[in-house]
């Protein structure tokens, strides 16, 4: 049985998965592949690609950022091509999902607490900002009544959403709120919903955060 070894240690992604797809199609028989990665998302991706060849795989967590996962090698393995290859790593996820699940953030001011507005504002942008620095991000934000304001433009708050957004995050705008308010035309982060999703999404969180 052919046994190899590859240190992706220090490797970007999609490089662990790419490297690996490579050693596999010069397998002559079957055997063992080893490859060391310095991340989870990597051995994940290794994982996710041992599962599509069909081959069994092992990952375990040698040290702090050292990985290390075996592939079982079916014997005759083709060479995959350069296209192949970039077809692969089209595939790879690169990016962690930092989000919890069942998390939904609900927001129905502009402001936070109760007293001064102006203090209020600045405080509900700080706890938005401060969701963006989270280890695990909400699922699903909801913003109706006065939180309508915080999704649309002039939003002093919009680049963090935006931001909140790329990761995956679903940002939810009462649409009737929008219209009630004149913002219809004024969303610029997330998309419009109505109060029947608002309710399902409620109903089915496993934790609510209220501001």
């Amino acid at each position: 049985m052919e046994q190899r070894m590859i240190d992706a240690r220090g490797l970007a992604c999609p490089l662990p998965v790419v490297n690996a797809k490579k050693a596999v199609g010069e397998f002559k028989e079957a055997g063992t592949l080893t490859v060391l990665v310095d991340n989870e998302i990597a051995l994940q991706n290794l994982q996710k690609f041992a599962a599509q060849k069909g081959f069994a795989a092992a990952g375990t967590k040698k040290a702090e950022k050292e990985y290390q996962i075996t592939i079982q090698v079916a014997g005759g393995a083709v060479p995959a091509d350069s296209r192949a290859q970039e077809e692969l790593s089209g595939d790879v996820d690169c990016h962690a999902d930092a989000r919890k699940k069942g998390l939904v953030v609900a927001i129905s001011s502009n402001v936070m607490g109760s007293g001064d507005d102006k203090l209020g504002r600045a405080l509900m942008k700080a706890f938005i900002f401060a969701l963006t620095q989270q280890d695990l991000l909400p699922e699903t934000i909801l913003c109706y009544n006065g939180g309508a304001f915080l999704t649309c433009e002039d939003s002093e708050s919009l680049e963090d959403f935006r931001t909140l957004e790329a990761e995956g995050v679903k940002i939810l705008t009462c649409g009737t709120c929008l219209d009630f308010y004149g913002l219809k035309e004024k969303l610029a982060a997330g998309a419009v919903t109505n109060m029947y999703e608002i309710a399902e999404t409620l109903e089915q969180a496993v934790s609510v955060v209220r501001p």
